[in-house]
């Protein structure tokens, strides 16, 4: 053998060691290396976040998050080298959901869940998935056009929703004279807008598209066009683990760029959903857009 074929020869084993030994990308997120080793990974869900995370028809998750996160276990199937890998899932709420994070039993939370500086401090987020805003939803004969119109009249928000602020706060600021009125649930506050006891009920817009879309007739129902404030939802998982935020991140980018995320967006919020084949008619905003082109997990 030359020397030349020797030193080739011994490249070529160091090669082959540093792919059977060398670090992987389980390695460098503990997450990951978790998720190797169990040969399995645990997916968190909602049960009735629609259309971000619920049960189907069949009584097994569904939903536009759940479309992405499939989209990251084809991605993680790659680097853990497991292309068997078993997808469990674990039905999370608004009060277990971060500890099951914490904890490790949840490897991913895909739901609804609003990223802000205070949840930071315990978990991480994947770049914004979602943006939603409080708004007000009003009869499409009332007339009204823009919340100006609203002064002096009579609105209505869910007692202990964030909207309550936000609805005082717009009182406050444009000296608009409304009489707020605080129902005890969602239901009330849409019953007394659809019975025009109240002229406009103020929520966030998917939950109020939620309620337009399920309403006998939903085009009776529009949105005003002033939003207040920026939601942003992600998807949520360990915080600290760089590696496996990258990974997500990675994912959900690059489903951006090529155009695969606004597909999934539009088979979920614009078009008839299960289980009652309601169409939430709910574009995509300006605010999204943005995101979708400048993929960020900032927060205002």
């Amino acid at each position: 053998m030359t020397k030349v074929a020797r030193v080739l020869s011994l490249l070529s084993g160091f090669a082959v060691l540093s792919v059977i030994s060398g670090p992987s990308a389980a390695a460098d997120s503990p997450t990951l290396a978790r998720i190797k080793s169990n040969g399995a990974i645990t997916i968190g869900h909602r049960e009735a976040s629609i259309p971000f995370s619920y049960l189907g028809p069949d009584q097994k998750p569904i939903g536009f998050s759940l479309d992405l996160c499939a989209a990251i276990v084809e991605r993680i199937k790659t680097e853990t080298g497991l292309p068997n890998l078993k997808v469990n899932y674990v039905p999370v709420n608004s009060s277990n959901r971060i500890p099951l994070i914490q904890s490790g039993t949840v490897d991913i939370e895909c739901g609804g869940t609003a990223n802000d500086k205070k949840r930071q401090e315990q978990v991480s987020f994947s770049v914004a998935t979602f943006v939603s805003q409080p708004r007000w939803l009003v009869k499409a004969d009332s007339g009204l056009k823009t919340a100006g119109d609203l002064k002096g009249k009579t609105v209505v928000v869910t007692q202990g929703s964030n909207a309550v602020g936000f609805a005082q706060a717009v009182n406050a600021k444009d000296q608009l004279g409304f009489n707020i009125v605080q129902a005890k649930d969602h239901a009330e506050s849409f019953l007394m807008l659809s019975t025009g006891r109240a002229a406009a009920f103020m929520e966030d817009d998917i939950l109020l598209a939620g309620l337009k879309a399920a309403a006998p007739k939903p085009d009776a129902l529009i949105f005003l066009p002033e939003g207040y404030a920026k939601i942003y939802y992600g998807l949520m998982f360990t915080k600290g683990d760089a590696g496996f935020k990258a990974l997500v991140d990675d994912v959900l980018s690059k489903q951006m760029a090529s155009g695969q995320f606004e597909k999934t967006y539009t088979k979920w919020f614009t078009r008839p959903i299960p289980p009652k084949n309601e169409n939430l008619a709910f574009p995509l905003t300006v605010e999204l857009t943005e995101r979708i082109a400048h993929p960020s997990d900032a927060v205002d």
